[in-house]
Order: C-alpha cells, then structure tokens, then sequence
C-alpha cells in the first residue's frame, strides 16, 4: 500500500487492528459531532496564498519550555498505545526521538515509564489524570523525576469519562467483551502474533502498582470509572505545582476563563483540547476556541493546542490561530499501528513536508511568523 498521508495510516491500521482497538482510538463521544467538527473546521480554515515572496529556505524549529525542537509538534499522551503495536509506546518514543520532537507519554500506557524513559536519550514528558489517590498521584510524579521527565501534562477535561457508544459495540466495554476481543483478534493473526502473543506483557504499567500485575482491560475500564475525581477545583491543583518543579501543562482548556486560571495557579503552559472530541460531544472545536483562549493568556504562558490534527497543513492552521506547538494524537497512533516504529518516523517526515508546502505558498519560511495574518478572512 502507498502511504503519502496520515488518511492512509487510518485505512492500514483499521485493516491490521481487531475492531476494539481501532473503534477505541478512532471513535468519540455520543454522536461524534464534535470529533467531525474538530477536523471539518479545520479543513475550512482559508490560507491565503501568497507569490514572489523568496521562500527558498523554509525553516520548522522551534523551542517548547526551553528545549529546541525540530518540529512545533509533540506526540501526544494516548491510552493503551502499548497494544497498537509491540511494546508501542518505546516504539513512538523512539520514532519521536529520531525526528526531533517530544513524546508524552499516558498515565494509561501499556509500557511503563521506567521502560520508555530509558529507551531514548532526551527526557519524555509525562501525562497525568486527576485521580481520587493522591497518594498514589504523588509516587508517579515521584517516578516520572526519577526517569528524568521535565514535562508534566495534567489532563482536566475528564472528571468523568465521556459517553463513547463505539466501545460498546466494539467488545472494548459491554456484553461478552472478553469473548468478543478474543475472536476478532483471531481474525487479524498478524497483529495475533506480533502484539498480542509477543507484545505482553499486556498491562498497565503505570498503574499495576495498584491494579497488579495480571490486569486486563476490564480492570483498565473499570479503575477509570472508579477513580477519576469530579471533585476536583483549581485550588486543589496548588499540590501539584508544589509538588512539581518542572514544566507543568494543564490539558484540556477550552475557556478563556480557564485559561486565566491556568495562568493565575503558575501553569507554564496550557493544551487547548476538547479531548478528540471524546469527552463532551458537543463542545466547540479545538481550533475554534483557540483563537479567544490565546487572547487571554495573552503570551503569559505556552498555548499548545490538539484535537483534529491529520496533516501538516492542520500544524499550520492552529499555529496560526494562537497556538505555539501542536500535539499529534490519532495521527500517529495509526501510523504506528500501521507500521510501528518506521510508520510513527515517516509519519512525522509527511507533517514536516506538508508544513513546508504549507508554509511556502503562504509566503512564510519560519514557525514565528504564523499568526493570523497567514489565514484568508474574505
């Protein structure tokens, strides 16, 4: 098959996934309105073209919180990457480490922070959810400084899950779920053999200090329901940036209210996400609560954004909507499910080919000169 975007990513891993898996990172919440919205509004974004504007040398690096980079995009935190591919989380992070750019890894990953940390010289970030355990909260951050992380992302968009119908239907979650996997990964042998025989083992490795070491993902779906907190307020996350002394980003800002709050609690950055559309189904896009949530913070803090992200051109419309990098979440999970390690690194080859396409034919050669004057407003 020949793969020239991130749209053929999606086709080859629905092909090699059993349908669990693709459903789970392809679907969204309720009716998936907002999950169509996040990339139809981008895609009707207008660039304007520009002529005779000498872009013979196009440039895409950047520095995120004081690391250069060679690409305004970090690989995004996604849950159970770790079954997308063998050991899929070291395989990602790898691929990131070899292009340029950051991989953040999920409190949910399949592959542990002690054994993706190691895998590649410079540091990872690290994501964090709001747990009712706030002891156990304190020793993953204890273990993500021990591995060298300097980048903490604290999701907040999820103080409960979000109604995803596809896991249902799919035997991630409901009737005979088990039974369900177990025969569509019978009809998929190749991803059998490779993820599902040599992959294991097949736990969560962040959290089988309290889960064990013989979970699956019945546990999985079942901590999540039982341990997000809808409790949580702004001041309880004064803990956490006592209690973290790098980076720290709050994921999941839609409002520019929030966003103040973000500023005012000491965060260095911010994600603006609604999640990939699989959290509240009906939420506006990321791209288009971008614009009003960079006016707030008003250069006070780092504005990364997410959620619709396929292509390079997509890099450039929420660069030039307010945001200062962009975080990859679908895009690369395909690609990695599609070709691992190779398929993640090739993937990031065709964001920065599109960018600089992109960025040619709008007369701009260099990451800080995307704003708004970049997008056609007739």
């Amino acid at each position: 098959m020949i793969i020239s975007s991130a749209a053929d990513y999606r086709g080859a891993a629905r092909r090699r996934l059993p349908r669990f898996l693709f459903d789970y990172v392809d679907g969204g919440a309720g009716s998936e309105a907002t999950l169509a919205r996040n990339m139809s509004d981008l895609a009707t974004l207008p660039i304007r073209q520009r002529v005779l504007k000498n872009v013979a040398e196009v440039a895409l690096g950047t520095t995120l919180f004081g690391r250069e980079q060679a690409l305004p995009v970090v690989l995004a935190p996604v849950g159970l990457t770790g079954m997308y591919a063998r050991r899929g989380e070291v395989q990602a992070a790898r691929a990131a480490q070899s292009r340029g750019v950051p991989f953040c890894l999920s409190t949910v990953s399949v592959c542990a922070l002690e054994e993706v940390a190691p895998a590649i010289p410079d540091p990872i970030w690290f994501q964090l959810y709001v747990i009712r355990d706030r002891g156990f909260m304190r020793d993953l951050l204890a273990r993500a400084k021990a591995q060298g992380v300097t980048t903490l992302v604290f999701t907040v968009d999820m103080p409960v899950p979000g109604s995803r119908y596809r896991d249902a239907h799919s035997g991630m979650s409901g009737p005979n779920a088990a039974l369900r996997r177990l025969l569509q990964a019978m009809a998929h042998p190749r991803w059998a053999w490779d993820v599902g025989v040599r992959g294991r083992p097949h736990i969560l490795g962040n959290i089988a200090p309290v889960l064990g070491k013989t979970s699956g993902l019945e546990d999985f779906m079942g901590w999540l329901g039982a341990n997000f907190d809808p409790a949580i307020e702004w001041k309880d996350l004064d803990w956490i940036r006592d209690n973290w002394d790098g980076a720290l980003v709050i994921k999941g800002i839609l409002d520019p209210e929030d966003a103040r709050a973000a500023v005012t609690l000491g965060a260095d950055g911010i994600v603006v996400s609604n999640h990939g559309g699989r959290q509240l189904d009906g939420a506006l896009s990321s791209i288009r609560a971008l614009p009003a949530v960079a006016e707030a913070v008003d250069g006070r803090l780092t504005v990364l954004a997410d959620s619709g992200v396929r292509s390079g051109l997509d890099v450039v419309r929420m660069l030039a909507s307010g945001a200062d990098g962009v975080l990859l979440g679908r895009a690369w999970v395909y690609a990695l499910a599609a070709g691992g390690e190779r398929g993640v690194a090739t993937l990031l080859d065709l964001i920065a080919k599109e960018m600089r396409v992109t960025m040619a034919l709008a007369g701009v050669t260099r990451i800080a000169d995307l704003d708004r004057a970049i997008l056609d407003r007739r």
